[in-house]
């Protein structure tokens, strides 16, 4: 496990970026430092506080910039989160205030055996009965009735990329979504990425292939959890015989003051809790929520906790052929912040808001329920005019998804508001991987200009 970075030493980098005019790249931050840093150091010290959501990015590779993230001021009762577009719970953003917090004004705090021993399957609700309702609502299908996997099956092309690429951006993966569209179909990692990166989005093919493949075999067991692990981790950890086994030794949490389970004896009884108590459970959101409040609290693996459980959380809506659970739209620093209350708080009221959002938004992805939600996208709406002129440009320069990448990058940083920018680059992909003959037309495209980029869209 590598050595745990000091508070002090995260300090001093946000100390630097406080004097700076934000968004700011690595070398103006260096100059900035009250001490010199190798490269490599600062770069591990962003990577730290970005993904404990200390900190905000934009950009990859040598473009990449750093900024603070924006701090709310309005009221808690009328505060809306910029990333969300929708009002955070009162409880969400009690948490949210918390978990951002110095570290030296947050408590210490180990494992809490409690936390898990006082759920109950069928009684205790993480979630409420309304919002259980509410969900299944929204991921209901054709394929229900249909054996386990169906509905999986028939989404897996766009799945694929959609989960393997939201849920390695949540990690602080930087490839673009038309990048890792790329990785995926043609096999062509992108240039300026860390090899870590690619594996990791490869990494997660693989355990979404398994969970579609042997649809009718997983479950909050054994078997599917640590070869879930094995698939996400691999290549990945220090010790390669890590991958599918439980942790013998201490794990640190970066940028929290969490301390998990450190008994190997305690991690297995707590472990098979989790997988008993799951399995137990009859409605199938509440059964993924847990999964993903369980799982990275207790971290019984040496990494990729975060992931397994993200990827565990589909189990039971891939056996119901409910719609998948995909991450799309969902802020790293929202998630990261949340998953900081469980560890640190014990409070799952900012996770499950957004365990919500994530799911209305995998929803819409799949047309699964379009003619519930309605509503226009009001993001969407206000930057519909961009949106055009940047789509237009792409397919009428012919340009493949490498070129597309970096126009739409080009385009986002534009935006003013620095807190849209990912989101626009995300929706400008997202339009761009889902055009198609019938309906081009929209962004004043001719069938010839359509037709040559199609030959191009490589």
């Amino acid at each position: 496990m590598p050595k745990k970075i000091a508070d002090s030493d995260l300090a001093d980098v946000l100390n630097a970026l406080a004097q700076l005019a934000q968004p700011a790249s690595l070398e103006e931050i260096a100059g900035k430092l009250s001490q010199p840093l190798a490269r490599r150091t600062l770069q591990r010290r962003l990577a730290t506080l970005l993904a404990s959501g200390r900190l905000a990015a934009q950009g990859s590779g040598a473009g990449t910039r750093y900024q603070l993230p924006q701090v709310a001021t309005r009221e808690p009762s009328a505060t809306v989160d910029s990333a969300f577009d929708r009002e955070l719970s009162p409880a969400a953003h009690e948490i949210r205030r918390l978990v951002r917090r110095p570290a030296s004004q947050r408590h210490p705090v180990g494992y809490d055996r409690s936390f898990l021993e006082s759920y109950r399957p069928n009684v205790t609700g993480y979630l409420p009965d309304s919002l259980r309702r509410k969900l299944a609502e929204l991921g209901r299908t054709p394929g229900e009735a249909q054996p386990a996997g169906t509905y999986l099956r028939k989404v897996m092309d766009r799945l694929l990329i959609d989960l393997s690429w939201n849920s390695s951006r949540l990690e602080g993966n930087t490839y673009s979504l038309l990048e890792t569209q790329r990785l995926l179909e043609l096999g062509e990692g992108a240039d300026g990425k860390a090899a870590k990166e690619t594996q990791m989005i490869l990494n997660h093919r693989a355990a979404i292939e398994l969970l579609a493949e042997q649809a009718a075999e997983i479950g909050f067991n054994r078997y599917t959890l640590c070869n879930l692990h094995a698939l996400l981790s691999d290549n990945l950890l220090p010790d390669p015989a890590g991958g599918g086994r439980l942790r013998t030794h201490a794990v640190a949490i970066a940028g929290s003051v969490f301390h998990p389970l450190e008994v190997p004896s305690a991690i297995e009884e707590c472990f098979d809790q989790i997988l008993l108590t799951a399995a137990a459970i009859e409605d199938a959101f509440e059964q993924a929520f847990f999964a993903m409040v369980h799982l990275p609290y207790l971290q019984p693996f040496e990494d990729v906790n975060k992931r397994v459980s993200r990827l565990a959380a589909n189990i039971p809506l891939v056996q119901r052929n409910l719609g998948p659970l995909s991450f799309v739209d969902v802020p790293q620093s929202d998630y990261m912040q949340a998953i900081l209350g469980v560890y640190e708080l014990r409070r799952v009221d900012y996770l499950r808001d957004v365990f919500e959002w994530a799911y209305e938004r995998s929803c819409v992805r799949y047309a699964a329920v379009r003619q519930s939600i309605g509503e226009p996208d009001p993001f969407r709406l206000r930057h519909r005019e961009r949106l055009g002129q940047v789509i237009a440009a792409v397919v009428a320069g012919g340009l493949d998804k490498k070129a597309a990448a970096a126009l739409v990058q080009r385009e986002a940083i534009q935006i003013p508001d620095v807190s849209q920018q990912q989101r626009f680059a995300i929706l400008a992909e997202t339009e761009l991987t889902s055009l198609h003959p019938g309906n081009f037309a929209r962004y004043r495209l001719s069938p010839a200009q359509f037709a040559a980029w199609q030959r191009q869209w490589r």
